[in-house]
């Protein structure tokens, strides 16, 4: 970046033109100028050492690619001195979050190369088990979180990390990459506006290598350059040479020792290239050959060889040795990973490892003589006040959620009692909160999302559903996170506000859903997903908020999740049901005293107990299984086909479903009561009787 006052080298007509090969030739034709300020040459060799490394790891890797050996590579040759110098200028104990052309994060933060050969092999002993791809893992003992492959999410959770350490009034910095084709996401956008508002110590670095894949820049946007965007944030930006590794140290030791004192965010744009391709199966076909013939001279590695050689620091001896020294390393690490053992399939650790291991016992009130009659609405309130006096570390953030107590009033008050710090307004962004709850919670935190309706869940589906639920699974971090899902229809809300979309989750390993139909439920099946070191999406029905009250325990206490609740018992037929749905069965009961039936709620969607169903279906032989979600698609087929596979011998007549309209949600009250599940129930339960 030039100094205050001169004249940019980046010439604004070449730029407004977006011509990929001026605009890189314009770069390449800039001398490189390593100004090592005050550090010793002792340093200064540091930073080569660290340069070389993975570069001779990267050409080992091609060589056992062309033989066979590896399956896939990608390449950050080229690219290694933002990887290298960003680390190195980071303190140890801080977590940095790359992406998977930053070889040199992970050996400049010292991970031998044996065990990230153990990774990218798939052996038992990399960081995922074999369960998940090169530089998909994440390691708290290194500090380094790495990617999933929709490449914008790591960004929140960079915000969740910063978060947790602006709270406990550690001064830390955290530091985050992302590539040029990634800032056309929305995951860079809400990411980038949320450290903006909550002046979190994150530096966001991009690394503009010319492609996304075989999409040139000139086709990615439309701003001069990309630093520009942090104007828009309210926040510093800088563009620097991201080949001399000088710079991008000099750079980042600044800043970081900056914002650990005054904590902001910055945006760094490393202008860079990329000389192999996205990865080496894709090739490089779609990239003017004379570019790399131009990117050549400003090679890394090579450059600042020279700058030591020059300097006097290095020697063609020192050169020879370190080379000699880091191929042996090499090749005798790269042959203790190929001997390690290949994973064996268990399936029953498999299974297992989608979660943190939880002793999901309940924990009883101290006096259950004291309750007090609370609204529904009331007991997750009570709820959640509770566990923030409980945990410390526990932080409730969504809209609207301080001092307007949120959509519907449940954490009004709570501003006042716990502070601004641990209840936390967010701009509408459920993404990057989602992803931000999941750094807070791999940095020591626990974090309770407010979607406020259940229906915006779909703006943070894949931090959800590729994140949180597959984080332990993938490299054994817990995701200590609650998202509160008001759902739900009766109030002629329409499409947007009423879904009952549980279903979108309870087919998702890693996840637990819960759905208490009553106010004592609602309190202790809050307390328990808070207690739950595990992600668990937490519905709460809208209409019962202020439509059900009944007596609450005042103390603290859980009621273990995946456990049914018999509401009442008979013997004629069962009734499976949960949330609205229970009410609606009790109604219809309450109106036909003629019939008996067992009314089973079942609480909790994952995991749903089985063997109280398995039990109410031995007993009545007759099962209807009730919901408001949609018909197609719904739990209830689930519930369906598990009965027929495993009690098929106990049962007298099919299992019948009773469900909502394979419609969306209608507004109107005539339209919206046509639609719901309790319209058919008379009829299917004079169905399955008469069978």
């Amino acid at each position: 970046m030039p100094l205050k006052g001169e004249k940019s080298p980046y010439q604004q007509q070449d730029l407004e033109k977006l011509n990929l090969d001026r605009f890189f030739r314009k770069i390449v034709c800039l001398s490189m100028n390593f100004d090592r300020k005050n550090l010793d040459d002792n340093t200064l060799l540091k930073l080569y050492k660290h340069l070389l490394k993975p570069r001779m790891i990267e050409e080992k890797m091609l060589i056992l690619l062309r033989q066979g050996k590896i399956g896939k590579w990608f390449s950050g040759i080229g690219q290694e001195a933002i990887a290298v110098g960003t680390t190195l200028a980071m303190h140890p104990d801080e977590y940095i979050l790359p992406m998977h052309r930053n070889l040199g994060v992970f050996t400049s933060r010292g991970i031998p190369l044996s065990r990230l050969m153990a990774q990218w092999q798939g052996k038992e002993s990399g960081f995922t088990k074999g369960r998940d791809r090169s530089f998909h893992f994440g390691t708290k003992e290194f500090k380094i979180v790495g990617m999933i492959s929709h490449l914008g999410p790591q960004l929140a959770v960079a915000d969740g990390i910063a978060l947790a350490d602006l709270l406990n009034n550690r001064q830390k910095a955290t530091l985050v990459f992302t590539g040029e084709g990634a800032t056309s996401e929305g995951d860079f956008h809400e990411a980038l506006n949320v450290a903006a508002v909550w002046d979190l110590p994150v530096i966001f670095i991009i690394e503009n290598n010319g492609y996304g894949l075989s999409t040139p820049t000139s086709e990615q946007y439309r701003c001069k350059q990309l630093v520009d965007r942090a104007i828009g944030y309210g926040m510093e930006g800088r563009r620097i040479d991201g080949n001399n590794v000088l710079e991008v140290y000099h750079t980042i030791h600044e800043l970081a020792e900056d914002i650990r004192k005054n904590p902001r965010p910055v945006l760094i744009e490393c202008t860079t290239f990329r000389m192999r391709g996205h990865e080496e199966a894709s090739g490089t076909k779609y990239v003017p050959q004379e570019l790399f013939t131009e990117w050549e001279k400003k090679d890394p590695l090579k450059n600042y060889e020279g700058f030591l050689i020059k300097e006097g620091i290095l020697t063609e001896s020192v050169q020879t040795d370190l080379r000699a020294e880091y191929k042996q390393e090499i090749d005798s690490e790269i042959e203790k990973a190929f001997a390690m053992a290949e994973p064996e399939a268990d399936t029953l650790l498999e299974v297992a490892d989608m979660y943190q291991a939880h002793d999901p016992g309940e924990i009883l009130p101290i006096d259950p003589t004291k309750t007090t009659e609370k609204r529904y609405l009331d007991a997750i309130s009570d709820g959640l006040r509770q566990g923030m006096q409980k945990f410390s570390e526990l932080v409730i953030m969504g809209q609207d959620i301080t001092e307007y107590g949120g959509a519907f009033k449940i954490t009004q008050g709570f501003v006042e009692e716990f502070g601004k710090g641990r209840v936390r307004n967010t701009p509408i962004c459920e993404s990057a909160i989602v992803g931000a709850a999941l750094g807070l919670s791999i940095n020591g935190q626990k974090a309770v999302m407010e979607m406020q309706f259940a229906d915006f869940v779909s703006c943070g589906f894949n931090q959800i559903i590729n994140n949180l639920a597959k984080t332990h699974y993938r490299w054994g971090e817990k995701a200590d996170v609650v998202i509160r899902m008001p759902t739900g229809a009766g109030s002629g809300a329409g499409p947007f506000h009423s879904q009952s979309n549980e279903a979108w989750f309870t087919k998702t390993p890693g996840l637990k859903v819960v759905y208490p139909a009553f106010a004592s439920d609602a309190k202790g099946l809050m307390l328990a997903a808070i207690e739950d070191p595990n992600p668990v999406m937490y519905f709460e029905h809208k209409y019962l908020y202020r439509a059900m009250s009944e007596p609450v325990y005042d103390d603290y206490y859980t009621i273990e999740i995946g456990k049914a609740r018999c509401v009442q018992k008979g013997e004629q037929f069962s009734i499976i049901t949960y949330g609205l749905g229970v009410h609606w069965a009790m109604d219809y009961l309450n109106t036909h005293p003629e019939l008996s039936a067992d009314l089973i709620d079942l609480r909790s969607l994952l995991p749903w107990d089985q063997d109280a169903v398995k039990a109410t279906v031995k007993k009545t032989g007759r099962v209807l299984i009730l919901h408001e979600d949609t018909l197609t698609g719904g739990i209830g087929g689930e519930i369906s086909a598990w009965i027929a596979e495993h009690c098929f011998e106990y049962l007298d007549a099919p299992v019948i479903r009773c469900a909502s309209l394979d419609t969306a949600i209608p507004m109107n009250r005539a339209l919206e009561d046509n639609f719901l599940a309790k319209a058919r129930l008379d009829g299917d339960i004079k169905r399955l009787l008469e069978y």
